[in-house]
């Protein structure tokens, strides 16, 4: 199949042929020309929750429909953020995306939303920590914080200590951990003790969006999801006031939180929470909304295609011998980003999907 038109990152116009599930730009005789418009990097959802849904975990043929869902907007690379299913299966379907897998949550006994992952308590967190990357591929998703019945508001999930020992643990074994972290007070054990990316991060400061550039620690703000903290405020009140009004206050900062991480150079990737409280298929909306506070759209673009790929150890552009895996869109996305919710081919493994 041949491809033309510019080629993004560089935005040059090249044709583009697919052999074999692979790219290449020498002349193929014969080729039949598939399609003209831009061509993209295939889409990361870079928090994702593939076989989950309310409530826990969801059947193969659940699981099946929504990673479909996602590959129709384009997203062709999933970093699964914890899932309570066994979605190993996922990754031996050549019409599916490639999904990188995390295990499953990592929450404080009765702290988190009942059927979602692994509850431990803080003695047993490193071991715990072991188990999961042993069934992952190369990433750990803690908890960082969630309400407290004593206290009545956030609070970290685990000790400074349990934090040290598990991180430690997961960096021996070849692995990366990032954390669920709404509010102020979980973030600095976890930065001090080495955490590679942070999830969500309303409550970041400047002192930890320092300590993130120092240490090249990645952020994924997944806006859609804080967008409703008014939600979980009103939903809490009656018997958590104090909780509440940290939702609220959190809600308020988060556009100034992102874009302080953004100023300082912290790098930021795109994530729709899919299967968490989002839908799957909607990382477009995400692009849209981190776009629409502030952020330059090429930048977001980036951050949910070739710059995620190469965070994330896969190829970021589409080089000679790559993986065809690739979006055309009819229109420049830089200049217009709502042409993503509009993709006219999506190029999987080689093949043609829509």
């Amino acid at each position: 199949m041949r491809f033309s038109g510019p080629v993004l990152p560089d935005g040059e116009v090249r044709d583009l042929y697919v052999v074999d599930g692979l790219v290449t730009y020498e002349r193929q005789p014969g080729a039949d020309t598939a399609a003209e418009g831009w061509i993209v990097p295939g889409l990361v959802d870079a928090h994702n929750h593939l076989g989950l849904e309310d409530g826990g975990a969801v059947s193969d043929e659940e699981t099946e429909q929504q990673a479909i869902a996602d590959r129709e907007n384009g997203v062709l690379l999933l970093r699964d953020c914890g899932s309570p299913a066994d979605t190993r299966w996922v990754q031996e379907r050549e019409d599916l995306p490639r999904l990188i897998r995390a295990g499953k949550h990592i929450a404080r006994t009765r702290r988190y939303l009942r059927g979602y992952g692994v509850e431990v308590e803080p003695d047993d967190l490193a071991d715990t920590v072991a188990e999961q990357a042993a069934v992952g591929d190369g990433w750990v998703k803690l908890v960082g914080d969630w309400i407290s019945r004593d206290e009545g508001d956030l609070a970290p999930s685990f000790t400074d200590d349990a934090v040290a020992a598990a991180i430690g643990t997961a960096h021996a074994l070849g692995a990366r951990v990032t954390a669920h972290c709404f509010g102020t007070a979980s973030l600095s054990p976890l930065l001090d003790a080495g955490i590679d990316c942070v999830e969500h991060g309303t409550g970041l400061e400047e002192r930890h969006i320092e300590q993130m550039v120092a240490g090249g620690v990645a952020l994924v703000p997944t806006v859609l999801q804080t967008g409703k903290f008014p939600e979980f405020a009103e939903a809490g009140r009656d018997k958590f006031p104090s909780y509440a009004t940290t939702m609220e206050t959190l809600h308020g900062r988060r556009r100034d939180v992102l874009m302080a991480a953004y100023d300082a150079g912290v790098d930021l990737y795109v994530g729709s929470d899919g299967g968490g409280s989002s839908r799957h298929g909607c990382l477009h909306e995400e692009i849209l909304a981190m776009a629409e506070m502030g952020l330059p759209p090429s930048y977001v673009l980036g951050a949910a295609s070739w710059r995620a790929r190469a965070w994330l150890g896969r190829n970021p552009g589409l080089d000679e011998g790559d993986p065809a895996d690739f979006v055309v869109y009819p229109r420049n996305p830089v200049e217009d980003l709502t042409v993503l919710a509009e993709p006219s081919y999506v190029v999987l493994r080689g093949r043609l999907n829509r």
